[in-house]
């Protein structure tokens, strides 16, 4: 069977590759034009054949199309270009699952996907995870842990399924730094992969941290809970049980673990928290907790972790819920989330001279979670308030408007940066600061000795690199 594979901008190139080493006849669309002449150099060595659609009308026969989830371009427009011919659809995530098929089965893997929360969730689990040195693909980079010490594999890295695989080739080479030779047992013994659109289907367990907003995809096509719905290929799937039943309760699935930070029926519930912004105490219930080894399981516990924020908190609900299904016990849990402090560069907490700065930075950062952040300070007449950031960064884009309304609404004083900020600044009537250049925000708060909670959209790389 002939396969195509469609975008290259977003891992086609790796998936073709990985096929035609297999010895696929394979075909690759470049739909947006992006090929590089290094990757076009690799596909010409394996003899990936790169077309155009109109050349589909000299197909003949049966032909597979792999497309990436958020393809701009339906099934039917693909086949009118040769109706004739047999087709079968699958995603980039299904291809990556039909790759890594064989991989992985002696070892707990989690898939990890949401509409927020994704990162953060990926390194609490890590922290109860460490002792099995965990192998991760995350918007941070691609990642391996040997004896609790870090090892960058890659800094720049997608978190496209494709991604996946190179995540596991680079942690062979790791471990195999020479050709030919007897192969070294793997450094990683667990693997966390963070995913924006959905999952592949191989992990033990997957996690849906929620679809807090259900964004439009593919051309308004489809959306971020649809394309999410592949969690439910996993074997385990922890799932929050609003976005549970408002998307998914048509679902069959044998192993669901939900969890909830309101809804006393989930699977994983807080019974109490005790927020703090250096510590806060978690009282968690769980029940009839779907477990790896086909268990049922009932308790409770007692975290003490980095969760300023009601958002933070159900994060740790769903680390716990997939850490249980993993049987993990108890105790490790509670100790990997006590060394959980927040990501630089997403949720964290410092101390710069004599001022206090709360960083919330983020590429999906919208309305709703400005608002949680600025919730989560309950002194904010002690806290300088930033709201700002780039454009371009993710599919889903800030809604200004709602952002506008919400600045408007509130008693406290803003100040507005960045691309986001210049843009909304003409979009509200409430008088408010204003910086291009985020620094400035901090080099105010520092001289002044004032606190500052900092809310910015971004990738935080392209904030160190400035």
């Amino acid at each position: 069977m002939k396969t195509l594979v469609i975008d290259l901008t977003h891992g086609g190139v790796k998936i073709a590759v990985s096929l035609a080493k297999k010895g696929n006849e394979v075909y690759c669309y470049d739909i947006y034009n992006t090929l590089k002449d290094i990757d076009k150099r690799m596909l010409e060595i394996y003899k990936v054949k790169l077309i155009q659609l109109e050349d589909l009308k000299e197909f003949e026969g049966d032909l597979k199309v792999i497309y990436p989830i958020h393809l701009p371009l339906t099934q039917k427009e693909i086949e009118k270009y040769n109706p004739s011919l047999n087709y079968t659809f699958t995603t980039h995530h299904k291809a990556i699952g039909e790759i890594l098929n064989e991989w992985g089965k002696d070892i707990d893997n989690v898939e990890i996907t949401g509409v927020k929360g994704k990162t953060s969730c990926t390194f609490m689990l890590k922290e109860i995870l460490l002792d099995k040195n965990p192998l991760i693909l995350s918007s941070l980079g691609a990642l391996v842990y040997e004896d609790r010490k870090e090892i960058v594999l890659k800094k720049n890295i997608s978190i496209t399924p494709a991604n996946m695989k190179e995540t596991v080739d680079l942690a062979y080479k790791l471990a195999n730094p020479v050709c030919g030779g007897e192969v070294k047992d793997r450094i990683y013994n667990c693997a966390i992969f963070e995913s924006s659109l959905g999952v592949s289907g191989i992990g033990d367990v997957a996690l849906l941290t929620n679809i807090i907003e259900d964004y439009p995809i593919a051309k308004e096509r489809s959306s971020a809970s649809i394309a999410k719905k592949q969690v439910f290929d996993c074997d385990i799937v922890c799932c929050e049980k609003e976005s549970l039943d408002k998307y998914y309760n048509d679902i069959e699935h044998p192993a669901v673990n939900s969890f909830s930070l309101n809804e006393k029926t989930a699977n994983i519930y807080a019974e109490d928290v005790n927020y703090s912004l250096d510590e806060t105490i978690i009282e968690i219930r769980f029940s009839d907790v779907k477990t790896k080894d086909k268990k049922s399981i009932n308790g409770d516990m007692t975290i003490k972790t980095f969760a300023p924020g009601p958002h933070h908190v159900s994060n740790v609900l769903g680390v716990v819920g997939a850490a249980l299904s993993l049987n993990i016990d108890k105790d490790k849990i509670i100790e990997g989330l006590k060394n959980y402090k927040g990501i630089p560069g997403r949720t964290n907490k410092k101390i710069i001279g004599n001022s206090i700065i709360i960083e919330e930075i983020n590429p999906g950062i919208n309305t709703k979670a400005i608002e949680a952040s600025i919730n989560m300070v309950k002194n904010k007449s002690d806290y300088m308030i930033s709201i700002g950031g780039d454009y371009g960064i993710t599919c889903e884009e800030i809604d200004e408007d709602a952002v506008a309304s919400l600045i408007d609404s509130l008693n406290e004083e803003i100040i507005l940066t960045g691309e986001v900020g210049k843009s909304i600044l003409n979009k509200i009537t409430k008088k408010v600061g204003f910086f291009e250049d985020y620094h400035s925000v901090y080099d105010l708060a520092i001289e002044n000795n004032e606190n500052l909670l900092f809310i910015y959209r971004s990738d935080y790389r392209k904030l160190t690199e400035r």
